[in-house]
């Protein structure tokens, strides 16, 4: 931990307990003499430095629409990025509420293109984040296509498997629904990266970019984010979703269910050609 006490200039370190670690990073529970309690990673080797990068500017940008709580940035330097810690609570209705009407906020604040000037990752895997002016030809290009050829590369996807996944991307203007502006998205809000503490959810592990709305929506009901529909249903009371909107869920699901595919294999082949044909229905 020499870097992370150089990253924290000269603040005394009281405690530094491990507590696990995944996608490359080492993670850290420490106390610091002042009394101060930090959440520190420390990235293993050089994808793992460059996902810390993504990760600490994704929190910045998102901070920075002062919307849904994230993590404050104590300190990011190389291999290390501290965070200040906040223990978590359990699930309740009105902190679902508020996380919908905060959800919806930082949505509106905007991007000013769909992609991120910084690249990406998501998980362990790079995540193409050139920038475009229309979601539905970006999506296919820098979501879809990507994680398709990974898992054909590997072999978890065959030939026919691949051809389904490119059906969808090349229908992807009439699947999309109407035309949306870019949004400010969490990129992985799935319900392992909300992190309820203090009567607030507070969003962990960003891929964050400017991506379509819907996104962070979906993947909050891909496993089942507690409070789902109070949290839906405060989110529209601010900003109401485009009609059609339940049936565009698979066509976002679909990448989040393709990197799954690419890191852990056959077990969500699947899940992600269901999604890949229920997308396809709505076309």
């Amino acid at each position: 931990m020499t870097e992370l006490a150089e990253a924290l200039a000269g603040a005394a370190i009281a405690q530094c307990a491990p507590i696990g670690g995944g996608h490359g990073a080492r993670h850290y529970r420490v106390q610091l003499a002042d009394g101060r309690e930090l959440f520190v990673k420390e990235a293993a080797d050089d994808a793992g430095i460059a996902a810390l990068s993504a990760e600490a500017r994704g929190l910045l940008w998102l901070a920075e629409a002062a919307a849904v709580p994230v993590p404050e940035i104590i300190a990011w330097h190389n291999r290390t990025l501290a965070l200040v810690y906040h223990p978590a609570g359990k699930p309740d209705r009105a902190a679902a509420e508020r996380f919908g009407r905060d959800l919806a906020g930082l949505h509106a604040a905007g991007a000013e293109s769909f992609g991120a000037p910084w690249p990406g990752f998501i998980a362990s895997l790079p995540l193409p984040n050139e920038q475009a002016d229309s979601w539905p030809s970006w999506y296919a290009e820098r979501r879809l296509m990507p994680y398709c050829r990974i898992g054909r590369d590997a072999g978890t996807l065959g030939a026919g498997d691949v051809a389904l996944i490119e059906s969808v991307a090349g229908r992807i203007g009439e699947l999309a629904g109407p035309p949306e502006p870019s949004a400010r998205i969490h990129g992985d809000c799935w319900s392992g990266n909300l992190l309820w503490s203090g009567e607030r959810v507070w969003l962990i592990d960003p891929a964050a970019h400017g991506g379509h709305r819907e996104t962070d929506l979906a993947m909050l009901a891909l496993f089942g984010a507690p409070y789902l529909d109070r949290i839906l249903a405060a989110y529209q009371e601010v900003t109401p979703l485009a009609a059609g909107w339940q049936g565009r869920v698979p066509l976002h699901q679909l990448h989040p269910l393709l990197v799954h595919v690419c890191l852990f294999g056959a077990g969500y082949r699947e899940s992600a050609l269901a999604a890949a044909r229920a997308a396809l229905l709505v076309g």
